[in-house]
């Protein structure tokens, strides 16, 4: 058994939600969508064969339903499915996923008459999902006209409608949002800048974006350091928001509450996050939706990590 996680550009019209959630039919485990982002994140989950249907109808959903030219939302993204990631469970292992990673990206370049372009990452091959990300859609048609980057599948140019799709396979990671009690965006980018990896005392194996989060009623319009935790064991999910906390707390700001987008591993979650991590649901982990899915795990999920005191959180 192997799990998708696809991304796609659209998270405000509730029709064409259902549209695309139908196209995924019975691998469905989870939908997220948010509409500040202006994004929808489904996790399917079944064999490889009925992952590449599913996946197959989704990009074909997508291409009736979105357009990006008419797309505006706070996430960066290339294509109306945006990302497709695979990602193994126990009983397969990543080659498994990165076979069907690099089957679905040449199926999907050769999906619409014109073709689109499709891009590997991560164990598919091919580059980091940033490299191909740099500079959202603008700037993906600018490298792809002069030469700089090149699609592993389909045509050298963006379907107008549709973008390019990036596809790949890759271990579980966590979508973590942290929101800020504060409509200071700037605030929310700096913290990004100064907790990411790469940065002077940056958190290991984690991305992060400050962007705008609107919301109605009371919550109105609240900066958000939005992350991607890349290893839950590197750094985990208690490390990323206290971190978020005391940066910006020394700002003058303080922290609202949380979410966590899609299923995070059940070995990431600890009794008392919920709480601990002021989040806005509570957390649904990946191992529990496929045990109320009727998927059985070969063998038992990773053992429970014990969330750390917050003095010893870096």
């Amino acid at each position: 058994m192997l799990v998708a996680v696809p991304n796609l550009s659209e998270g405000r019209d509730e029709r064409r939600i259902g549209a695309l959630v139908r196209a995924v039919g019975g691998t469905l485990l989870d939908r997220h969508s948010d509409s500040s982002h202006h994004r929808t994140v489904l996790t399917l989950a079944g064999s490889a064969e009925r992952l590449a249907e599913a996946a197959l109808r989704l990009f074909r959903a997508a291409l009736e339903e979105l357009d990006l030219r008419r797309h505006r939302g706070e996430h960066p993204r290339i294509g109306a499915l945006d990302v497709l990631p695979v990602v193994p469970r126990p009983g397969a292992g990543m080659e498994d996923a990165a076979a069907l990673a690099r089957r679905l990206a040449e199926e999907i370049a050769e999906t619409p008459a014109e073709g689109i372009p499709v891009f590997l990452y991560g164990a598919a091959g091919g580059r980091a999902l940033p490299e191909i990300r740099r500079g959202g859609l603008a700037g993906l048609a600018a490298r792809l006209a002069d030469g700089r980057i090149g699609p592993d599948f389909g045509p050298k140019r963006l379907h107008p409608a549709a973008g390019a799709v990036a596809v790949g396979a890759r271990l579980p990671l966590i979508a973590f949002n942290v929101n800020l009690d504060t409509d200071r965006v700037t605030l929310a980018r700096r913290i990004a800048a100064r907790i990411r990896e790469g940065a002077p005392g940056g958190l290991p194996a984690a991305r992060a974006l400050g962007v705008r989060r609107r919301a109605g009623g009371e919550d109105g319009e609240r900066a958000q350091v939005s992350m991607n935790l890349l290893d839950f064991r590197r750094t985990s999910l208690r490390d990323a928001f206290d971190r978020v906390r005391r940066e910006a707390e020394e700002a003058g700001a303080a922290v609202a509450d949380s979410e966590i987008v899609g299923l995070p591993p059940e070995a990431a979650l600890w009794p008392g996050a919920e709480a601990d991590l002021r989040l806005r649901s509570p957390p649904r982990a990946l191992e529990t939706a496929l045990r109320e899915a009727g998927f059985g795990e070969p063998q038992p999920p990773d053992p429970v990590v014990p969330c750390p005191p917050a003095s010893e959180s870096r």
